[in-house]
């Protein structure tokens, strides 16, 4: 038996344990009170953050192609670390608590008649991100271990329409042509998914993903067991999301890189006189030029006005918005630490003949 001495040191060494456990939870809390609030303030603010810094501080100017490079560069950069953070943290709750794999498993046995893909290109749609800003969510989504088909509705739809665009789309070109282009856009993220979902193309998504979503489970499965409390399931999960935005910063940099590259010294007036309405190429070509350029749907509307009014078919000039803010140099990039290279070649090109049908069929409607 156990000496009264020993008890003691017993008890002690566990008295000592419960309070470092508690101060840790203390800091875990305190910690997450100071830094949640900072960075949604930084995210609602940055715009302005970033405009004082890149025009004030370094006195770049707005009109110039570095001043706008620069500033998009920042811009884009710290907003999709942040989102990256925030949504890999809270898809790591949602895993924690959410039976991910009897989602999983319903929406791969059960009949849903495709309402998976549809629901999904809708979420796509209310989401005000671009092509870049989606990457984090669609990451989050695939470490949940939703359907490669269903995560792919939402890739596809988020950046092509949001509220922003529409409202800027209703104004400029009126009740039908607005209906076309947001039906359109949802109609594509879920017949797109739908269709690269009928591909098993999971096996083409890099090992990275791979892991972590295997990580994900067996940690889930450990905290089910043993009934872990949320308190200590959070230093993981803050770990997990911080681990993810190491592992994809430089991709984020180098894809942001581009795109601000491209937005700041491609003009897109260049283009319209290559996209007449009397050459059968036009919308083809126009998708083509498109890939080159980075910009998200409502910065891109103003620009199509110009197109239409230069006398570029408004079909034509759709596509080239589609394919602009859908598919980008960028967005590849950044996919390149998601998926293989033949994963993304299938992803594009599949994204590239809808969005050229699509060109040709609002030629003949609109």
């Amino acid at each position: 038996m156990p000496s009264t001495t020993e008890e003691y040191s017993i008890e002690s060494n566990t008295d000592q344990g419960d309070k470092l456990a508690n101060k840790r939870k203390i800091n875990i809390i305190t910690s997450i009170a100071l830094v949640l609030p900072t960075l949604i303030v930084l995210y609602h603010y940055l715009a302005t953050i970033v405009d004082y810094v890149t025009y004030d501080l370094f006195t770049l100017n707005p009109d110039s192609h570095l001043g706008q490079s620069i500033n998009f560069f920042f811009y884009d950069t710290i907003k999709i670390l942040i989102l990256l953070f925030l949504v890999s943290t809270l898809m790591g709750i949602v895993n924690a608590y959410f039976p991910i794999d009897r989602l999983r498993i319903y929406l791969t046995t059960k009949k849903m008649y495709g309402f998976q893909y549809f629901f999904s290109a809708l979420f796509g749609a209310i989401t005000p991100f671009c092509s870049c800003s989606s990457i984090p969510l669609f990451i989050g989504l695939v470490k949940g271990g939703i359907p490669l088909g269903v995560t792919f509705s939402f890739l596809i739809t988020s950046p092509l329409v949001n509220e922003v665009a529409v409202a800027m789309f209703l104004g400029l070109f009126g009740v039908k042509a607005t209906m076309v282009y947001t039906l359109s856009g949802i109609l594509l993220g879920s017949i797109g998914g739908y269709i690269l979902g009928k591909f098993k193309l999971d096996r083409y998504l890099s090992e990275w993903v791979k892991q972590i979503q295997t990580n994900s489970e067996k940690e889930t499965e450990v905290w089910e067991s043993e009934q872990t409390p949320f308190i200590d399931r959070l230093p993981s999960i803050i770990e997990e999301g911080w681990s993810i935005v190491r592992k994809v910063i430089v991709y984020v940099i180098i894809g942001i890189a581009i795109g601000a590259a491209m937005h700041g010294y491609v003009p897109e007036n260049l283009f319209a006189s290559y996209l007449s309405a009397d050459k059968w190429y036009a919308v083809p070509l126009a998708v083509i030029l498109a890939v080159p350029m980075y910009a998200n749907a409502a910065g891109i509307v103003p620009v199509i006005q110009v197109f239409v009014a230069k006398g570029v078919p408004l079909g034509t000039a759709i596509a080239f918005m589609m394919a602009i803010v859908g598919l980008s140099l960028p967005e590849a990039t950044l996919l390149k630490k998601v998926m293989t290279w033949k994963l993304i070649i299938i992803f594009f090109g599949t994204i590239t003949v809808f969005i050229v049908a699509l060109g040709y069929l609002f030629n003949l409607i609109l």
